[in-house]
């Protein structure tokens, strides 16, 4: 039986990784800096910040440029990307994790952001008070899809694995998951295509996040 449901953020709850992709190109372009394609971009969005851009940019990820597009980005991100939260939601969410905590499960965020970033996008959104924990990249020192995250938000609530659902739109969501003994529900409609989300063998799949909680609630 599921008690506790845990989401991904980017490209599972709020539709940002659109917005990801301009603010980082805008990021880079403000630097004077020719940005990476936009595809490469998007596929890196899941992992940590500093990690993706320095994959990107191809340089260590303390190093003085990939520090300055962080910050760039991160001003665009206040700026730009917050303010529009409640309009990014994903069709369903709002409703779908509703009814979740009616049915009194606890919900978590686990995600690749700082917790600081996702609290603000979850605010604005009008979600943060629905979810008992919010997981950032910075209070693990392994993150997705290492299943330190997911062990930290077990603990925290006191639950077993088994008793446990990870909700993600890429496969460090669902590796992450399968790492920590906690079934998982590849969302379609995020980052990831459907040929990957599958072969990291999630326990379910969903179109929509109406299916996700779906499949949830069959297990309540």
């Amino acid at each position: 039986m599921i008690r506790l449901a845990i989401f991904d953020l980017d490209g599972t709850l709020v539709d940002t990784p659109a917005a990801i992709v301009d603010g980082l190109t805008a990021a880079f372009t403000s630097l004077g800096v020719v940005a990476p394609y936009p595809a490469a971009i998007r596929a890196s969005i899941g992992r940590p910040l500093d990690q993706a851009i320095a994959e990107l940019v191809g340089l260590p990820a303390r190093s003085e440029l990939v520090g300055a597009v962080i910050r760039a980005y991160q001003r665009l991100f206040t700026s730009e990307i917050v303010p529009r939260a409640r309009e990014l939601i994903y069709p369903g969410v709002a409703d779908g994790l509703d009814t979740l905590a009616q049915q009194g499960l606890t919900l978590a965020v686990a995600t690749s952001k700082s917790t600081a970033s996702a609290n603000a996008l979850l605010r604005s959104a009008g979600l943060r008070d629905l979810f008992g924990l919010v997981v950032g990249v910075d209070q693990v020192s392994r993150p997705k899809p290492n299943p330190e995250t997911g062990y930290l938000i077990l603990r925290t609530f006191y639950m077993p694995s088994e008793s446990a659902v990870m909700v993600g739109d890429t496969t460090a969501d669902i590796s992450m998951a399968a790492s920590a003994g906690v079934r998982s529900i590849a969302v379609t409609y995020g980052v990831h295509a459907v040929d990957e989300l599958k072969a990291a063998n999630p326990t379910w799949l969903a179109d929509t996040f109406d299916a996700a909680v779906e499949h949830i609630l069959r297990t309540v």
